[in-house]
């Protein structure tokens, strides 16, 4: 079905009228029973399906990737794979829900320090409890949040169904493909919100790919997609038939939006965002063996370097011990890394001026083959730590110290000068991790993210349908941070404060042999992947049609890694 609003260009009486259509879509919602809005979701994933192909194509021409590239398995992942796992899991929520139990019948609780309750979200599935073995994530609620609390809220807006909210307006994200569709689900099942989703220019040649994919939600007219410039999000953002804003993106859009220009609000309606920061990789000392320290080291390129250093959520600060024996060779096995990840175009605007940048700031940089650079900082208040490059750019930054002490120094340290509060990450053999005991629960606990990764990379909590995804709660429009709100958290928890997510030191087969319960190999996640396509691909496929029988192959195609 075409519409009005599925055109470019659109003008001021064109964008009123999609507007329009949607607040019947609105009040459409408000009537359609639990189930059905399951079989809605559950009609959106066989076109996600449908349009898998051409959507990866499409994303890798809007990032200059050839398609023989090995990274393509990245487009997989962060495009429809990311989408077909959050209907798959939101389904299952509505299927709840409209049986009568809690989205957390069944679920794992836990305790983290200052009596917070936890709630299991990885695995979400036995299927995950394979394809993902060894890793876990557990959404961690605000203090004084009940087990009995947390069962009676999960659910938001689908506790009260025929409550609508309106029309919001989703700002698209520009650098992974996932994301757009993402929060228009997110906004329509956890607030009762349909959508007008502008893309961003960087992924305008998705739109026929969007239009297709989420075609079930146009028809209802609970979705109309629109493209344009930054008059156009301008102007919906102020329209009166918008009730509520959501943007991906930067906090300078976010402030543009908000105040433009003023020192006063001139939004007169909420908004929720997601903004990025500036990441640390927290590196504990302990005794690492040479392939702890090249793994690591492709862990590390990986945070920085996945989809070009183009992720709200990239590693951009190595947080090492100034006295660690082995900082020098960890720092040689990065930087080969660095050089030896595969090479893409410098595709997202504005990098070459964020590089040149980080150059002019940084000279004594070393810069690393494919247009990399590796640049020791100092942990005070400067650029490095001030400044969200969006690019391959690496800081480093050295503390004194070793064990707890130290520990307990970097996060004073991140907690105060690093930009943002979206995603730490913190490396460590597991034994390191066992001697600090409560005392690494502790420092994790004071840790103001709103994922932190512990031997993993925060984006598998991205990737995560169930775990809910966002800045550290606090922020406010003046101080907005990283953002405000959370999206993706398919349980529908509510009071979130973070997630954790954990997963092993060592790949299989070496985790077993040093006591690791991990049967997963080098994810395919990784740059130095060598079957992440492949495996990717097929991933896609058992999300869309779950089967034993698609096991073997992908499990062998995850082995050749």
């Amino acid at each position: 079905m075409s519409t009005t609003a599925d055109r470019t260009d659109l003008n001021s009486s064109q964008l009123d009228l999609a507007i329009a259509e949607l607040v019947e879509g609105s009040e459409r919602w408000g009537a359609t029973p639990l189930a059905a809005r399951g079989e809605l979701l559950a009609r959106t994933a066989a076109s996600v399906s449908d349009e898998a192909e051409r959507w990866v194509a499409a994303a890798a021409r809007a990032k200059g990737l050839d398609p023989s590239s090995v990274l393509i398995g990245e487009e997989w992942l962060t495009g429809p794979y990311g989408v077909l796992t959050s209907l798959n899991a939101l389904g299952r929520t509505l299927r709840a829900l409209n049986s009568g139990r809690s989205p957390l019948a069944g679920q794992r609780f836990g305790r983290a320090p200052g009596g917070r309750v936890t709630v299991s979200v990885l695995p979400h599935n036995a299927w995950d409890g394979l394809l993902l073995h060894g890793f876990s994530a557990r959404a961690w609620l605000r203090p004084g949040v009940t087990v009995g609390r947390a069962r009676v809220s999960a659910g938001l807006g689908q506790l009260a169904p025929t409550v609508a909210s309106g029309v919001g307006l989703v700002l698209g994200a520009g650098n992974i493909s996932s994301i757009a569709p993402l929060d228009v689900l997110y906004e329509l099942v956890a607030h009762n919100r349909v959508s007008i989703l502008k893309l961003n220019p960087t992924f305008d040649n998705l739109l026929p790919i969007y239009r297709a994919a989420l075609a079930p939600l146009i028809e209802q007219g609970l979705l109309r997609i629109v493209t344009g410039g930054a008059d156009v999000g301008d102007y919906l953002a102020h329209h009166s038939g918008i009730s509520h804003v959501h943007i991906t993106g930067s906090a300078a859009t976010h402030d543009s939006i908000v105040f433009g220009g003023s020192k006063t609000p001139r939004l007169g309606k909420p908004i929720s965002s997601e903004l990025g920061g500036v990441s640390p990789i927290i590196v504990l000392p302990g005794r690492w063996s040479p392939q702890d320290l090249r793994y690591q080291a492709e862990h590390v390129a990986t945070m920085r370097l996945h989809n070009g250093g183009y992720n709200c959520i990239a590693g951009q600060v190595l947080v090492l011990s100034a006295d660690w024996p082995q900082k020098r060779a960890f720092l040689d096995a990065v930087a080969a890394a660095l050089a030896a990840a595969p090479p893409r175009p410098a595709w997202y605007p504005g990098s070459d001026e964020r590089m040149r940048a980080a150059s002019a700031a940084y000279p004594a940089a070393q810069s690393i083959p494919g247009g990399r650079l590796l640049v020791a900082a100092s942990a005070s208040t400067e650029d490095m730590l001030a400044t969200e490059y969006f690019a391959p750019v690496l800081g480093v930054v050295e503390l004194p110290g070793a064990g707890q002490a130290f520990l307990d120094s970097v996060v004073e340290t991140v907690n105060r000068d690093f930009l943002g509060t979206l995603g730490a990450n913190i490396l460590g053999v597991p034994a390191t991790i066992r001697r600090l005991g409560a005392g690494f629960e502790q420092a994790v606990a004071r840790l103001r993210y709103g994922t932190i990764a512990i031997n993993a990379w925060t984006g598998v909590g991205f990737l995560s349908a169930a775990a809910p995804w966002g800045a550290f709660p606090g922020h406010t429009l003046d101080n907005v941070q990283s953002g405000i709100g959370v999206v993706h958290n398919a349980l529908l928890l509510d009071d979130v404060e973070r997630t954790v997510v954990r997963g092993p030191f060592r790949p299989f087969p070496r985790s077993v042999l040093h006591g690791e319960w991990a049967l997963l190999p080098k994810p395919p996640w990784f740059v130095s992947s060598r079957s992440g396509t492949l495996t990717a691909r097929l991933l896609t496929d058992f999300a869309a049609h779950p089967s034993a029988r698609k096991l073997p192959r992908i499990l062998a195609a995850a082995f050749r890694a």
